[in-house]
């Protein structure tokens, strides 16, 4: 829909939600300055689920999107997120939606969008209904995008054979990780979740910690400090950046390094590591290269969906690499599930009577806790002649 200067007479007390427009068209982008309340104005074809719990996870009033949220490619899981979490999500509004101020207030009522008196775009309000009927059909031309992946994979085989499997072009890095244990954390699917699980056995082992990009202040954000810090540096903090940690820039293979010229500006030490794949495949790549034990991941993509549902074909890349690092690769959920010890309830009802006993015998030994001991034993002495009075007398 292209954007319209139709005009209209304001209503009083109109519904709908209002708030202050945030605008960019990279969603990830857009997560670190939403703010609750405002209306997010992103342009995402096919709205991947983690941009879509980041989105939740600010809590905007509305989600407008220049493009449309499920094109039918494949199954994607955002715009699902989205409406289930009760936010408004407008599809289709046309490129030039993305040409409003940001801060501009906007009101969003029935898939339209006005800005004060004037009418700026009409889209299509996603429901329930209309997210399970773009799913359905997406899933029957899920067949095409299979091919597309194989094709792409085997694209990637061709044109990295060399890094895949002899290791070349990995840079030396400081860091020690040979015969240790490595900690590579994506912010994806369930990572908060996942490390929480895994504290004890990061306490036990202390593994080599490796962030991708965002993975760094997920890192910090849960009370440690990265080793290494691997991406990009599209999604990274200053801060984390400063943290003491060793920094690999992933860049293109044809030396183009994106995040370069922003760790030159902060003065930071690194190294470039060039490769076609994504900078998660970078990270498992060079933890396997430099003698990882055991690499555990957090928040990477394992399933086919997950690797559609991040919207780029390099996608095909993780999918060999997981091949390539093989046994040493490890779930972070099934890491933690081997690890946590379990407690049955007949144990647990043991510990708590022995602790009990413990109590007892500890106050029996004390001249005040024999004091409340016979004073506990008096009340209930009473209460036992109470009860015997009331219910002897019944006839």
């Amino acid at each position: 829909m292209r954007v319209s200067l139709r005009k209209r007479a304001p209503l009083p007390d109109e519904p709908g939600v209002a708030g202050p427009a945030r605008v960019d068209p990279r969603t990830k982008a857009l997560t670190k300055r939403l703010r609750p309340g405002d209306i997010a104005v992103i342009d995402h074809l096919d709205i991947d689920r983690v941009s879509a719990e980041a989105l939740v996870a600010c809590q905007p009033a509305a989600v407008l999107n220049a493009a449309r949220s499920t094109s039918g490619r494949y199954p994607n899981l955002g715009p699902e997120i989205l409406v289930e979490a009760g936010i408004p999500l407008i599809d289709d509004l046309g490129p030039d939606i993305m040409t409003i101020p940001d801060g501009r207030t906007l009101r969003v009522v029935d898939g339209a969008v006005h800005d004060g008196a004037t009418l700026v775009a009409e889209g299509v309000e996603q429901t329930d209904e209309t997210v399970a009927a773009a799913m359905a059909e997406a899933r029957e031309g899920l067949s095409v995008q299979l091919e597309s992946f194989a094709a792409n994979t085997m694209d990637y085989l061709r044109r990295e054979r060399e890094l895949l499997l002899d290791g070349v072009g990995v840079p030396d890095v400081s860091t020690v990780i040979d015969g240790r244990q490595v900690l590579i954390v994506v912010r994806g699917y369930h990572y908060k979740e996942d490390l929480v699980t895994l504290r004890p056995y990061i306490r036990e082992y202390r593994p080599v910690l490796i962030g991708v990009d965002g993975g760094a202040d997920a890192i910090l954000e849960a009370g440690w400090t990265p080793d290494l810090i691997v991406g990009d540096m599209d999604s990274v903090s200053d801060r984390a950046l400063r943290c003491g940690a060793e920094v690999v820039v992933h860049a293109y293979r044809d030396g183009r390094a994106p995040g370069l010229a922003r760790v030159e500006q902060l003065g930071v030490q690194h190294v470039v590591f060039p490769a076609t794949g994504t900078s998660e495949d970078v990270a498992m790549l060079l933890a396997d290269d430099k003698g990882a034990e055991l690499i555990v991941a957090v928040g990477t993509h394992a399933t086919l969906v997950e690797f559609l549902d991040k919207g780029r074909s390099g996608m095909a890349s993780t999918f060999l690499t997981r091949l390539r690092v093989g046994s040493k690769l490890v779930d972070a959920k099934g890491v933690s599930r081997l690890y946590r010890q379990r407690i049955s309830n007949v144990q647990l009802l043991l510990l708590v009577m022995a602790g009990l006993l413990a109590l007892g015998v500890a106050l029996a030994s004390t001249e005040a806790g024999q004091t409340l001991l016979g004073l506990t034993g008096a009340r209930f002495d009473d209460l036992f002649s109470w009860t015997r009075s009331i219910f002897g007398s019944t006839p």
